[in-house]
Order: structure tokens, then C-alpha cells, then sequence
């Protein structure tokens, strides 16, 4: 017969070690709040934007070519000069959205009628319309567990007429830039690369945008940085400048610029309004000037989430290319199924410590509009050649991509999370990640 109390105690103390309850099965949650990241940029307003923008109202220069009094408005010129030396290149242009910045870097790199460009399943709308806009015709790579372009995938889908692969940064993690440009130089295309998610980032020590032939930035909401709208183009190739900035400029070549590059090469051609305003660019240049602060926060939090999980049992987290490199949007742990996902997400959510799929960007290829190629006008250029009306699209361009993101699920990092908040991911992650291995 077994002693009551020598039962009792070692209950007590069996009690002692056992895993805390699940809060989706009763137990308390490790929060009492839910836990979410904010918009990282607008969190870092403060006197330096206020300035920038009293400014710009006192002086009444609002354009950036010209204005009242004798002295020419400078704060997108200053942002120009300033974000160029920050991403490591010689030149940037400034312009009003991050597709604004493809579409001049579509012109800067002369895709049209006739080529392909190669860019990955998953990212978003903006990158296919530009293509199109060219009257080019979008080729889809799959991706791989980094969430960025897949480099053997980009490789198979290069053909002669092939002019460009985009490099899609995508979530704070650079693509394998090692393998993305040994492909393209092999290839003879030119790389773009795409940093609309990551701004901030670097590759090997090198800032992101600064290895491809042209890079493009996204300064919008969702950003590093951000004047609510905004986008900037890069490169270390004077020709590629002029051609961007004539295309955003109705196809002129302003003084400032021609000063910045040296003589013309080009005549001008038809181009289109994308202009930044000096608000923006005063605003940008403030939060430019916290960027570093802004990108070591996030990293810094991620970090931290990284090795308070890494002994997990059975634990996958997303590739990183390059993990200094990173900034850390997002901590991802990938499963087995989409069942396990999904039932990680469900616990997490429980605990109060929100997990999310992989977002900010589409999985492009399923979408109705793509799958059926419904473009501006029926005669567009992109799908009336055989190649285009024979290219297909839907789920049979990307089965990897789709399964590579029904399995994986993060939750998002923040510049100003306290160590509270990475207390409480870590403490979450370590309670649920098995429950939701065993679903």
C-alpha cells in the first residue's frame, strides 16, 4: 500500500517540473496582453523631423528643383547624397514610392518589349507590374527556406532572352548574393536588387542595394524608414542615374544631378512624374539619420529570440543567408506540415505572443489577375509574343514556394521591444513549440 504522504509530496514535486499548462487548454497565458510590433519608423519620430518640416514651411520651397528666396531647396538633395553613402553607393535618386523606384529602374536597365526578367514566386505586386509596365514578361523562380529567391531555381529559369533577375531582399534577410550574382554574371544579366523589406540590411558587410547593378528601397509605413510614402534608387553606374532620374523627370536632366554624374550621355526620351517633395525628403533624411538605431534595435531583439530558442528540440528556423546581416524582422519556425504550423500559431495566439505566416508580400503567381496575364489594354506587349501567351502561371510556377510558406510561422520583432517582450516570445516559443510538433 502505497503512504498517502509520500504520495502527496512526490506529486508536489512532479508538479514542480512539469511543463506549465497550455493557455489554449486552460493554463495562464505567458502575457496578459497581446504582444505587437509597430510601425518601426514613425515609433523614432521626433524634434529632427519637425524641424525638417517647420523648415520647409518657413521657407515656403516645398518643390525640390526651385522655390521663393535665393537659396535652392536641398533637403532631397541632402537625403540623395546622404542615403547614397549609406548604402554604398556612388549615386542615389530619390523618388516618391518604392515602385516608383522599380519602374525607373526598369527604364534605367532599358527592359522592354521582348525581354524577360526572372523574379521570385513570393514578393510583391509592384515587382511584376513593373515588368509589365515595360512590356516585358515576368519570369517566376521559386523560392527557398530563406524565404528569398531560390539561386539553382533563378539559374533554370534564365534564358537568352533573359535581360534582368531581380534579388528580392524580402523580410529583413538578403538573398544569397553570392550565388544570385555568380549565376547572373555567368549569364550576362543584369541584377537588380530589391531592398523594399529591408533597408538597413547588408549582405557579407556590404549594405544591400549596393552589389547588383541598381538597387531599389521602399521608404513607405511598413519600412525602416519611412515619410509615409517614399522610395530611392541606387547605383554606382552614371548611365544607369541618368537614365532613372530622366524617366522620373518627364525625361530631363536637372543641373544638380548632371553636376553629381558629370556630363550627359543621353538624350532626352519620354518618361513619367516621380518626383519626392522636400517634406518627404526632409523627413527622410531625420529618420536616415536613426536608421542604424532603428535596424540595431530590431536586430539586437531578434537576436536575443534566436538564442533563447535554439536548443529547442526539433526546432527549424528560417535560412538565413547571413546572420549579422539579417536585420531580424521576424523570428520563423518552420514544420513538418501546414497542420503543425497552424496549430503553433493557434497556441502561440493563445499565449498571447501572436505568430504570423511569412506577409508583406504574395505568393504572385495565383493570383487571378497574373494566372489569367489581365494587363492595362489587351494589346499590351508582355503576353501578344508566342513566349508570352505560351508562359504559364498558377500553382504549377511555384508548388515549392506554396509549400515552403503553408509550413513556416514567426512572430515579429520590434526596435523597441523591452526585454520583457523577448522574455515573453522566448517563454512562449519554449512553452507551445512541442505541443505543436505533435499535432
Amino acid at each position: 500500500m502505497v503512504n498517502r504522504r509520500h504520495f502527496v509530496v512526490a506529486s508536489a514535486a512532479a508538479g514542480l517540473s512539469a511543463a506549465p499548462a497550455l493557455a489554449a487548454e486552460g493554463g495562464a497565458p505567458v502575457r496578459t496582453e497581446p504582444l505587437n510590433a509597430g510601425y518601426w519608423g514613425t515609433q523614432f519620430y521626433g524634434d529632427e523631423e519637425r524641424e525638417q518640416l517647420l523648415n520647409v514651411l518657413e521657407t515656403r520651397r516645398p518643390f525640390r528643383w526651385y522655390g521663393t528666396g535665393r537659396q535652392a531647396p536641398d533637403k532631397v538633395a541632402t537625403f540623395e547624397k546622404e542615403f547614397a553613402a549609406r548604402m554604398g553607393a556612388k549615386y542615389a535618386l530619390a523618388v516618391t514610392s518604392g515602385t516608383a523606384a522599380l519602374q525607373c529602374a526598369m527604364a534605367a536597365l532599358e527592359v522592354g518589349p521582348g525581354d524577360e526578367v526572372v523574379l521570385p514566386a513570393w514578393t510583391w505586386h509592384s515587382c511584376y507590374a513593373a515588368i509589365v509596365l515595360a512590356g516585358a514578361l515576368p519570369v517566376f523562380a521559386e523560392i527557398d527556406e530563406s524565404f528569398d529567391i531560390d539561386p539553382e531555381d533563378l539559374e533554370r529559369k534564365i534564358t537568352p532572352r533573359t535581360k534582368a533577375v531581380m534579388a528580392v531582399h524580402l523580410q529583413g534577410m538578403p538573398a544569397n548574393m553570392d550565388r544570385v550574382l555568380e549565376v547572373a554574371r555567368r549569364r550576362k544579366v543584369k541584377v537588380l536588387e530589391d531592398c523594399a523589406q529591408s533597408v538597413g540590411g547588408s549582405y557579407k558587410g556590404k549594405p544591400l542595394g549596393s552589389m547588383g547593378d541598381i538597387g531599389i528601397y521602399s521608404l513607405q509605413l511598413n519600412k525602416s524608414i519611412t515619410a509615409g510614402e517614399g522610395g530611392a534608387v541606387v547605383t554606382s553606374d552614371p548611365l544607369l542615374l541618368e537614365r532613372a532620374a530622366r524617366f522620373h523627370d518627364v525625361g530631363g536632366f536637372r543641373a544638380p544631378h548632371e553636376q553629381w554624374v558629370g556630363k550627359p550621355q543621353l538624350s532626352p526620351f519620354v518618361g513619367t512624374n516621380f518626383r519626392m517633395n522636400e517634406f518627404s525628403g526632409g523627413v527622410l533624411l531625420a529618420q536616415l539619420r536613426k536608421l542604424d538605431k532603428i535596424v540595431g534595435g530590431v536586430r539586437a531583439n531578434a537576436a536575443r529570440v534566436y538564442a533563447g530558442i535554439a536548443d529547442l528540440p526539433g526546432l527549424t528556423t528560417r535560412l538565413r543567408n547571413d546572420v549579422e546581416g539579417d536585420i531580424g524582422t521576424a523570428v520563423f519556425a518552420g514544420f513538418a506540415s501546414q497542420r503543425q504550423r497552424d496549430r503553433f500559431m493557434e497556441l502561440m495566439r493563445a499565449e498571447n505572443v501572436p505568430a504570423r505566416p511569412p506577409s508583406g508580400s504574395v505568393i504572385l503567381p495565383v493570383q487571378p489577375y497574373i494566372e489569367s496575364k489581365t494587363t492595362v489594354h489587351p494589346a499590351w506587349p508582355s503576353f501578344t509574343s508566342p513566349r508570352g501567351k505560351a508562359i504559364r502561371y498558377g500553382a504549377e510556377a511555384c508548388p515549392k514556394t506554396l509549400d515552403i510558406l503553408s509550413r513556416f510561422a514567426g512572430v515579429a520583432m520590434d526596435p523597441k521591444f523591452t526585454r520583457r517582450d523577448t522574455d515573453d516570445v522566448i517563454a512562449a516559443f519554449r512553452k507551445v513549440h512541442g505541443a505543436a510538433l505533435k499535432a
